[in-house]
């Protein structure tokens, strides 16, 4: 066992010396981890998920657990092996061409690296005392996009949210308080005989938009849900009279909320024409584009958020197609007046009462959280390291690889095509000559439930107009047209295997 140093030999020793906190003990941990990652990431061979019993996982893990409870036990280098590899065997094989079924990746594996450190370093990122560099690259990071949204340098800027999710809650936030002044202090109760607000929003805006009105107290019945076209866009020719229908029911819409790269299909909704709406109402217009801003460092995609410009707030996560551990997610706003709008508080504890060069980098009073993980050192890094380009081929390949997806499918009489792919999602349908329509929903997903169980590919699914659908979603660079081909292979397998198992057990 490794013995615990003093800093300073000569110095007298004090405090309490533990050895699980040994520099030593560290380095040797580390290697033992990046031994095993390497072998990890050096295994590019086919597979999905290896599901596990829960009781049988949980077995497993308490028996790598020590039983002494007592004093602190003795560090034990088999039983980190042990933990390192259950948690490696148990995860989603993100690296793997087998792996096709969910919005986030495998890491740049020097984006990994930097994650490790800023574990370790342990600053927190609200407040620019506490974590200089973070603070200081969150700027620099916010000017080198933005340079693809196209905002007034001067006027514009960005903050670093645990997730979509709470950068859509927040935008919302500032929202609310911008057009609706009194609710944050007085509630409700502050538009007492006024219409009810409401947020507009696409018919299949994701969950986080309805929770988010949940916590808000504006409340899910009042999301106004615009129609879809079919390419599943909000139809922009739809929309005025629905908003219209909206107000004649007493609800006073304050934002409208498109997507940027739906989460079911990978749908853009026309942000341009959608801005003209906005304008004409007095809207708040936000753009969840958590999975598909990345898109703007492209110059053959940037098109698809043509009018990006025009938004007041955009929700964009890193850890979706800019490749970097979870979370990562950047909220934009045109007007950085706007982003105080979101929460209105004093707390002397970490609020300063005199601003100076260094506080003018907090960031602590314009999100949800003050002890926040410095989560743009990894996008920083990569840009520093590889600039936009690592970005933009491997979006460009996965949007290309997608599109030929497309096309097996729609040349395979067995398949339906559902959508044309946008940009890296893909869904479809496993429809066979003589497949009733009734059981093409049950179908589907029990086509994805064996996949998944016999762990040699892991997609998603996904109702499209009510009706169950695979969905792929291409997040590895080293998935070829061929692997793709494969898993088709295999769903035509399982789905037939299934329908003949049905076939006998109803002639039984």
């Amino acid at each position: 066992m490794t013995e615990s140093r003093s800093s300073d030999p000569g110095s007298e020793q004090s405090g309490l010396l533990l050895q699980a906190f040994d520099p030593q003990l560290f380095r040797e941990n580390s290697e033992t981890a990046l031994s095993k990652l390497e072998k990890h990431l050096s295994d590019i061979s086919i597979r999905g998920l290896e599901l596990i019993d829960p009781a049988r996982l949980s077995e497993a893990a308490r028996a790598l657990m020590t039983t002494d409870h007592e004093s602190v036990a003795a560090f034990d280098e088999e039983r980190l092996a042990g933990i390192i590899d259950l948690y490696i065997r148990t995860g989603i094989q993100v690296q793997s061409p087998g792996y096709m079924g969910r919005q986030f990746s495998a890491p740049v594996p020097v984006a990994g690296v930097m994650d490790f450190v800023s574990s370790m370093l342990s600053q927190p990122a609200s407040f620019y005392e506490a974590g200089q560099l973070p603070n200081a690259v969150e700027r620099i990071m916010a000017t080198e996009l933005n340079r693809f949204i196209g905002w007034d340098p001067e006027r514009f800027t960005m903050v670093t949210t645990s997730g979509g999710s709470l950068a859509n809650l927040t935008a919302l936030l500032a929202a609310r308080n911008e057009k609706l002044p009194g609710y944050w202090s007085e509630g409700g109760s502050a538009l007492r005989g006024q219409p009810r607000p409401a947020i507009a929003v696409g018919a299949d805006v994701h969950y986080s938009i309805a929770r988010a009105a949940g916590v808000m107290g504006i409340g899910d019945a009042q999301l106004v849900r615009l129609p879809l076209n079919s390419r599943q866009q909000i139809d922009v020719s739809e929309a005025r009279a629905t908003l219209d229908a909206a107000e004649r029911q007493n609800l006073k819409v304050f934002c409208l909320v498109v997507s940027a790269g739906s989460t079911p299909v990978g749908a853009f909704d026309p942000i341009d024409d959608l801005a003209d709406i906005a304008r004409e109402r007095g809207l708040w217009l936000h753009v969840d584009g958590a999975h598909g801003a990345s898109l703007l460092v492209s110059d053959t995609l940037r098109d698809k958020l043509r009018g990006i410009e025009r938004a007041d707030s955009l929700t964009w996560d890193a850890h979706k197609m800019m490749f970097v551990p979870a979370p990562c997610t950047m909220l934009f706003y045109r007007n950085k007046e706007s982003s105080l709008a979101a929460f209105r508080q004093k707390a002397s504890y970490v609020f300063e009462e005199e601003q100076d060069i260094y506080t003018a980098f907090d960031s602590g009073g314009k999100n949800f959280e003050c002890t926040k993980r410095p989560m743009i050192m990894t996008l920083w890094a990569l840009w520093a390291l590889y600039g936009r380009a690592l970005f933009a081929e491997k979006i460009e390949y996965l949007c290309r690889l997608t599109q030929e997806a497309h096309d097996v499918v729609r040349t395979d009489p067995d398949f339906e095509t559902l959508h044309r792919p946008e940009a890296n999602i893909l869904c479809f349908r496993y429809h066979p000559a003589g497949l009733e329509r009734k059981d093409v929903h049950r179908l589907q997903v029990a086509i994805r439930n064996r996949i998944k169980l016999e762990g040699n590919f892991f997609i998603s699914k996904v109702d499209v107009d009510g009706v169950a659908a695979l969905r792929v979603v291409m997040m590895n660079h080293q998935i070829t047209g061929e692997h793709f081909r494969m898993l088709l292979t295999e769903i035509r397998r399982t789905g037939q295997d299934l329908l003949n198992r049905e076939e006998g057990t109803a002639k039984a």
